[in-house]
């Protein structure tokens, strides 16, 4: 174009490569894997982490304990191999990136898991959460008798909501008030999927 008026064609073919990109996530430098032994100082700092930012989780600003997450994480690991728990992390390299759990509920509710989900803020809105819940929901459907995924999130947290809603997970009621973050109550929003 004249006087630089129109992008020129590498610009465009950059642009075209960068909505690539966007539109269908590359994970290739992530590993999913389970959680090992190993993992507790990089699971406490990734947690610890999130609970500082004060995000959407449980945690507000209280700081773990390698001793408690070394406590956690043995727990989680003899459920993992009771086939009681499933939990998937993305790691970049040696840095802890996401992680989703499902953990099995039991007795007259043996049929119900509880889902959780966490990604690292400079993760996050790159497809890294659905990623992880998908695989998590995969290995869901392997577990005999499982008959529903349950989660609760946070009323104003619009972009999780979202991704469960285009998962397939429906709104089951809330709890008015129910989570208290930022010196503020927010409702807690229930979910299920059916597998």
């Amino acid at each position: 174009g004249v006087g630089g008026s129109s992008p020129s064609a590498s610009t465009i073919f950059l642009l075209r490569a960068n909505s690539i990109i966007m539109s269908k996530p590359n994970f290739s430098n992530i590993v999913f894997r389970s959680p090992t032994l190993d993992d507790a100082t990089e699971m406490k700092s990734y947690i610890n982490t999130l609970s500082s930012e004060e995000t959407f989780i449980r945690l507000q600003g209280r700081q773990l304990s390698l001793a408690e997450e070394k406590k956690y994480l043995e727990e989680m690991l003899e459920k993992i191999s009771k086939q009681t728990v499933i939990i998937i992390q993305a790691w970049m390299g040696q840095e802890l990136v996401g992680a989703a759990d499902l953990r099995l509920r039991g007795d007259t509710e043996s049929h119900v898991a509880d889902f959780g989900l966490t990604v690292k803020k400079s993760y996050r809105g790159q497809g890294l959460g659905r990623e992880l819940a998908n695989r998590v929901i995969s290995e869901s459907k392997k577990i005999n008798g499982l008959k529903m995924i349950v989660l609760s999130v946070f009323a104003d947290n619009q972009v999780a909501i979202n991704l469960y809603h285009s998962l397939g997970f429906k709104d089951f009621g809330k709890l008015p008030n129910g989570c208290f973050r930022k010196n503020q109550y927010v409702d807690h929003v229930y979910m299920y999927l059916e597998l």
